[in-house]
């Protein structure tokens, strides 16, 4: 099953920063989900991405073909790819973390803490040793037979190369987007309305943290300069330091996740609401 759709949507941006290609306009690719989220890229540029509510994966090549990849997926929320090019999911269906192999042959990798469910796993981010990080809010849902959370608190969990699990980062309202680049890792509070950084160090934990601006996000990214791309009304763009540089508007009411994908990594990857989108870039996103 394939498409492509190209229209191209009116948006006011901002070039001020220098980030966004001259004469990019923001491009509609498909407008025919529930709600989409968690895209995520493997090494070809190709951008996977969920539409949870339908409980599908889908896969915008980088040659801008729209197929879907997988059903039932889990009701997966949040990806990414490890270094091995499997997709680990946030597999919203039963509280679990899904390695899903280039054969969707499927592992689950945590589904519980002391002897507990997750409240739902939401998004994922794998660090280059292996090493996983995943975000724990609870969002209840209309499938699940659980109507409140198991876990006490709302926490972001790690799962070392090994298969330990521990609790990464606590104290937040409502944890949710997770991104990192090198060994800064990138953690938003998106009840709490705060962004926060932290060190990674050689053992996996978390020290040093600091909060990088006052703003939540659903889902967001970094660029290869470390500027840090927000998202929820539109898509604000901080620079390393927690500053805004730049504010893209997204037509939809809400915009859920983001990433960079295409050959260059040089294409942002917008998922709003029933809508993903498109816009051509000056930076490619971190590695």
């Amino acid at each position: 099953m394939s498409c492509v759709l190209c229209l191209v949507s009116y948006v006011s941006i901002c070039q001020s920063s220098g980030l966004i290609a001259e004469g990019a306009e923001l491009t509609l690719i498909s407008d025919q989900f529930a709600f989409t989220e968690g895209p995520a890229v493997d090494k070809k540029g190709n951008v996977y991405f969920t539409d949870q509510p339908n409980d599908r994966i889908w896969k915008y090549s980088a040659k801008g073909e729209l197929s879907l990849y997988m059903e039932p997926s889990g009701r997966a929320n949040g990806l990414f790819f490890d270094g091995e090019g499997n997709l680990i999911a946030c597999a919203d269906a039963d509280n679990e973390l899904w390695k899903i192999s280039k054969k969707k042959k499927v592992e689950v990798l945590a589904k519980n803490w002391d002897n507990m469910r997750f409240n739902g796993p939401n998004d994922v981010w794998v660090h280059g040793t292996g090493g996983m990080y995943f975000t724990d809010p609870f969002y209840k849902r209309d499938y699940w037979k659980h109507t409140e959370m198991e876990q006490k608190e709302m926490r972001v969990y790690y799962r070392s190369p090994s298969g330990e699990i521990g609790i990464a980062a606590d104290g937040f309202v409502q944890p949710n987007g997770i991104v990192g680049k090198d060994n800064t890792l990138f953690i938003t509070d998106i009840r709490g309305q705060k962004t926060y950084k932290y060190e990674i160090q050689s053992d996996g934990s978390l020290t040093n943290k600091t909060l990088f601006c006052e703003q939540g996000s659903d889902g967001l990214t970094v660029d290869e300069r470390g500027n840090l791309y927000l998202v929820g009304r539109g898509v604000t763009i901080y620079n390393p330091v927690g500053e805004i540089i730049e504010k893209i508007d997204v037509p939809e009411g809400w915009t859920a996740n983001i990433t960079f994908g295409g050959k260059d990594r040089k294409t942002l990857f917008i998922t709003a609401s029933k809508s993903v989108y498109t816009l051509r870039m000056n930076v490619s996103g971190a590695k």
